[in-house]
């Protein structure tokens, strides 16, 4: 899996150095490439009524040339990538406005596309993301027009080898977030399956995008399952639910309650095996911060990126010990036995309680932490306790190797009757 920073709200084309520095220094290693920098969706809803938005003739003439001016526009922001080893493996495409009620523009999008699919190839992209396109007609016309639409980038997209990714959309009405194009799971599967049969092989795949989910009350779980291994990229960013937002995960919160419902999301990835790009939005948490505190907002973007791929692979970080042994022997415990404990069962569980030494928790015999010690072979060692650094340091200073953190914070199932803590 991919774990890839939106250049959103980081990156400025002119001077692109700092934003990109800022990514490095984080640790990620990829980023997206947001081709709407050259072209607004706000610009592109303006074309061709210049008189009523009162465009100049040099807005016209810069937003009918965008196709041929892609590669001087974003010429800074590959230099800088490959000098600081930055790579973009996925573009998201320019797109009118989610509220959009123009449906003369597919001839002026269709150039633009197809272009940027071949910037992608210079710009080392294996994927792209290109909105659906709005129709007023109903959903049989809204199909027709988008399949049309999509295979006519067939072509160009298999000849400078990019997938082409399809997300789902909401729009405004009076007011309201609603559903809207590939909203839903089902219909979103049948497009996906069908453009691929009319290419004649995989050249289109999905974007789920968390923000549409949560703010059109979707269960998360169900829409990944339902599209399953169609989802190629998943964008992660957070929102109240009510407006469109790309804040950092976790960040928008009232009463200690999230607002987005990541338990579903993290069970249903978890579920169809996700292994595609992770990318996490934060336009809105960077414009709100300081440039001065940039450089430590990004390195908590990327812990909190690498927490939800490790949440997401969880299962693999467990196949890759021939053997385990868990330490804690309290609700974690007890939810791990109950979740993995069948298809992954420990040798035993330790403990610092002493009282505990020598009895039997969820089946598992609970041993003193030097036990761990005589364990032989490749074990890995799962901390079963929200304690996690203190527990992790004792086992460092014990001589320990292969210390890793069992979560159950999105397991499928826990225990509600809660152990009381001594």
């Amino acid at each position: 899996m991919k774990v890839i920073c939106s250049s959103s709200g980081i990156i400025h084309p002119p001077l692109p150095r700092q934003g990109a520095v800022d990514i490095v220094n984080a640790g990620f290693e990829n980023m997206t490439l947001e081709l709407d920098m050259c072209c607004p969706s706000f610009e592109l809803e303006c074309y061709g009524k210049w008189e009523e938005y009162g465009e100049t003739i040099a807005d016209r003439k810069r937003i009918s040339e965008y196709p041929a001016e892609i590669g001087s526009f974003y010429e800074k922001i590959l230099s800088v990538c490959n000098e600081k080893c930055l790579k973009i493996p996925v573009a998201r495409g320019v797109s009118l406005p989610r509220d959009t009620k123009r449906t003369d523009l597919k001839e002026v999008l269709l150039s633009i596309h197809k272009e940027s699919i071949r910037f992608c190839r210079k710009a080392g992209c294996s994927a792209i993301m290109i909105r659906p396109l709005y129709s007023d007609g109903g959903i049989e016309k809204e199909w027709e027009i988008n399949r049309d639409y999509y295979l006519q980038l067939v072509d160009v997209a298999r000849e400078n080898l990019v997938m082409v990714l399809l997300e789902n959309q909401c729009c405004n009405r009076n007011g309201h977030m609603v559903r809207s194009v590939c909203s839903d799971s089902y219909q979103a599967a049948e497009w996906i399956d069908e453009l691929n049969r009319a290419a004649g092989e995989d050249r289109f795949g999905f974007c789920m995008d968390v923000g549409v989910c949560s703010l059109c009350k979707q269960d998360m779980y169900e829409f990944a399952v339902t599209l399953g291994s169609r989802i190629k990229a998943v964008i992660l960013r957070d929102c109240d639910g009510q407006q469109e937002g790309s804040m950092l995960p976790f960040t928008c919160a009232y009463g200690g309650q999230a607002q987005t419902d990541w338990l579903r999301l993290i069970r249903g990835l978890r579920e169809i095996g996700f292994d595609g790009n992770l990318i996490l939005n934060l336009q809105d948490t960077a414009g709100a911060f300081s440039p001065l505190l940039r450089p430590q907002l990004m390195m908590l973007a990327k812990a909190a990126a690498e927490y939800f791929k490790w949440q997401i692979e969880i299962e693999n970080m467990l196949k890759k010990y021939e053997s385990i042994v868990l330490f804690g022997a309290g609700n974690m415990c007890r939810n791990y036995m109950k979740c993995y404990g069948e298809k992954y069962p420990p040798l035993f569980t330790c403990d610092n309680n002493s009282e505990m030494w020598g009895t039997v928790f969820c089946g598992l015999e609970v041993k003193p932490p030097e036990a761990i010690t005589k364990v032989k072979g490749d074990c890995g060692i799962f901390i079963c306790n929200i304690y996690y650094r203190e527990i992790e340091q004792q086992l460092k200073d014990m001589g320990i190797e292969h210390i890793e953190f069992f979560n159950d914070e999105y397991m499928p199932s826990f225990h509600f009757d809660r152990l009381k803590e001594v």
